[in-house]
């Protein structure tokens, strides 16, 4: 049974994110968690849970941020209704819960001969809540009920609940290894919090364990326990669909506003074949609700007594019709006859999985088509709807996207340029595990000398108007700090040893960018930020500016030598030169992978860039799209990450950001593309070198990628250029 108070949760509040993105990384990061976790074991101390059991249960856990927001976004509450019943109420799950009623038909008696509850009002609850025991959730429940219960609203009452999960364990009902469920602590077959779990669970199978989680007699059992104790009536029917009469007031609707049967018949309200509404197993006087789930235009029903059994499992209108129609679909009913008030219906996981399949086809990356409609999916969706005119352009799921794609051929991504298709130097692999010198024979030049920075050996170089670091490893510059400010460059405190590549900075990216036209058998973004470079050259001019020159080693079987010359002074200035060194044409992709250091990812912005198409790494490049105003991470069309080429760029930048108060001016030469990336929250997750670091930086990299290749004769020689100054902000 879920948490009936989570209908106090309605809607969506984006005012919170600010508040729990504080509040997390206080409780993860010093002994918020821990004196709260402190105080949940005096707490669950004096309701029985012993000391070894608790620090048993608890060793270890650390909390999930992720939890939080989900407290205000719950799909009984935010999906439209016809959307949510198609995906539930589907022809998989009515055809599986048939299944199920056949299967456990002995099992299903006897509960309803013990509990009277209905077969298929049982087989209904977990067909929804749990799709038959094939989905119970992938969130730690001692994790969820942890976090939940030390931050964020409503931590008393999870905090009931957290306690109540010790208790299960400590009693041997449920087993903590392994033990998922959704994100509020609910687990099992049929999804009981803790607390109902040990007041409403039986042994259904006669082995002296509750067990909701491994036994089916146990789960279905204790459902039906469930709703006998919430005022299930045997024999009598949740509600009957019905018209209305012309005229009829809507304000007489809603489930609280009950009225004798005979009250709805005196007021016009008839059954769909236009006789009085009156079910055989009540009387005439028999309290009744009439529901208007979408309005006065949608379908009508009037409901009894069972239907609130059913809304106390999980206080949502929605669910609770999805449990009611389910149970009629599986008695041989046809469901809903009314159609719901909208012109483009919801689409059952089936028809979700052949929309996700025509997304595929269209090159976009969404992963799995398995019905699961998520932000890829919406992303992607979203797009479609763009190129072919459909508004609203929301990236919902409906059937007018499903037919549209249907129709319309699918559309191959545009052709990127291949460059040559370079094979594994032969020599890549000793290089790869050569040592990056610590003390190297340094040219005698005021201002520069070798060191470690952040652990990394490096060129360190000091002038009257700046400082830097360049890590031997990588040839890549790490820092860039302005006299009497703040680091340009963002270096991640995750970053890896070699020969990991180095996590921020200015990674070299050469002979191609990412895998563009490349193979699985080479490392993505090139061969040379993984090896050592040396200094092939330094010098320092007569107003203090130093300016080095540096190279990779040679590499087998590549035609294309490269050079790289940084400048240091009142800007940066970095210059990386490729010559063919061979007989024939080579074509190849690059970039100075720009990781700029600001105080929130989430409010800076690029100018530079308004009118420019790019192409979305995360649509697999599948369509241009044109950039309306500055760059940010608050662009509607993909909040909160960016993965793009801009083609045809004009090579003038400026890195807007107003948390520390500067800008950056990035100006390049020959590159008329611009990538512009950060992975969002979630992609940083994923990323073990960056974690929370997402929020810190903002990629913006001069580059020849995408439409935006290099072909280069032999004997001839390209140059990109790139150099940044920091301004004030205006």
């Amino acid at each position: 049974m879920r948490d009936r108070a989570h209908a106090a949760a309605r809607r969506w509040r984006p005012w919170l994110l600010p508040l729990l993105a504080c509040a997390m990384p206080a409780l993860a990061q010093d002994a918020g968690f821990e004196r709260c976790l402190s105080g949940l074991r005096q707490a669950a101390a004096a309701q029985g849970v012993t000391a070894d059991g608790f620090q048993r249960f608890t060793a270890g856990l650390q909390p999930d941020p992720g939890v939080l927001p989900l407290l205000d976004a719950q799909p009984e509450f935010t999906t439209p209704i016809w959307d949510y019943l198609a995906a539930l109420v589907d022809e998989e799950r009515v055809a599986d819960g048939r299944a199920m009623l056949a299967r456990h038909r002995e099992l299903l008696q006897r509960v309803a001969s013990e509990y009277g509850v209905d077969p298929a009002t049982v087989v209904a609850v977990w067909g929804v809540e749990s799709d038959y025991g094939r989905v119970f959730g992938k969130r730690p429940l001692l994790t969820s009920l942890a976090t939940l219960s030390c931050a964020g609203r409503r931590q008393p009452f999870f905090r009931g609940e957290f306690i109540a999960l010790l208790k299960l364990l400590q009693s041997g009902d449920v087993q903590a290894d392994g033990l998922t469920g959704s994100w509020a602590g609910a687990f099992g077959h049929t999804q009981f919090m803790p607390s109902t779990y040990a007041r409403i669970a039986v042994d259904g199978d006669g082995d002296g364990r509750r067990d909701l989680v491994a036994s089916i007699p146990d789960a279905l059992a204790s459902t039906a326990n469930y709703l006998k104790r919430a005022g299930w009536r045997s024999g009598q029917p949740w509600g009957v669909e019905v018209k209305l009469p012309a005229g009829f007031d809507p304000a007489l609707a809603g489930r609280t506003q009950r009225r004798p049967l005979s009250e709805w018949n005196a007021r016009g309200v008839r059954q769909l074949d236009g006789s009085p509404v009156a079910p055989s197993s009540l009387p005439a006087d028999a309290a009744a609700a009439l529901l208007l789930p979408a309005g006065a235009s949608g379908p009508a029903l009037l409901v009894f007594r069972n239907y609130d059994a059913i809304y106390a499992y999980n206080a949502a209108e929605s669910y609770a019709l999805a449990i009611a129609t389910l149970s009629d679909r599986l008695r041989g009913g046809g469901g809903l006859a009314t159609p719901w008030p909208t012109d483009d219906p919801g689409l059952g996981r089936a028809e979700r999985r052949e929309l996700q399949t025509l997304l595929l086809a269209r090159g976009y990356d969404i992963g799995q088509a398995d019905g699961l409609i998520g932000s890829a999916s919406r992303r992607a969706i979203q797009a479609e709807q763009q190129r072919l005119g459909l508004q609203p352009a929301d990236g919902r799921a409906g059937r007018r996207i499903l037919q549209a794609l249907r129709d319309a051929p699918a559309t191959t991504p545009p052709a990127l340029p291949v460059p040559t298709r370079f094979k594994l130097p032969g020599n890549h692999p000793a290089l790869l595990q050569s040592t990056v010198p610590r003390n190297s024979k340094m040219p005698d030049i005021e201002g520069l000398a070798t060191g470690d920075f952040h652990g990394f050996p490096s060129l360190l170089v000091s002038t009257p108007y700046s400082t830097a670091a360049i890590s031997l490893f990588g040839g890549q510059l790490l820092s860039f700090v302005p006299a009497g400010g703040e680091d340009v460059l963002w270096l991640s405190p995750l970053a890896k040893q070699p020969p990991t590549p180095i996590r921020g900075g200015t990674p070299v990216c050469w002979p191609y960018f990412g895998r563009q036209g490349q193979g699985e058998d080479v490392p993505a973004h090139g061969f040379v930020r993984t090896l050592p470079w040396r200094l092939l050259d330094a010098r320092r001019d007569g107003d203090g500016t130093v300016t080095l020159v540096l190279a990779p080693p040679p590499l087998d079987q590549i035609a294309l030598s490269l050079r790289m010359t940084v400048r240091i002074g009142r800007t940066l200035e970095q210059r990386l030169e490729t010559r063919n060194e061979g007989a024939t044409e080579v074509t190849f992709t690059q970039a100075l992978h720009n990781y700029f250091r600001v105080g929130d990812a989430l409010q800076a912005s690029a100018t530079g860039l308004d009118g420019l198409d790019y192409l979305d790494k995360f649509e697999n490049y599948a369509s241009a799209h044109r950039q309306n105003g500055d760059w940010s991470l608050r662009d509607p069309r993909d909040p909160g990450r960016s993965d793009r080429i801009y083609t045809a760029a004009g090579g003038d930048y400026t890195l807007v950001d107003p948390v520390l108060g500067r800008r950056i001016r990035i100006v390049t030469e020959g590159s008329r593309s611009l990538v512009a990336w950060n992975p969002g929250e979630q992609g940083g997750r994923g990323m073990a070198d960056v974690g929370d670091g997402w929020r810190h930086y903002v990629c913006l990299e001069a580059a020849n990628a995408g439409p935006d290749v290099v072909v280069l004769a032999p004997g001839k020689t390209h140059v990109l250029r790139q150099s940044f100054e920091v301004l004030p902000l205006r």
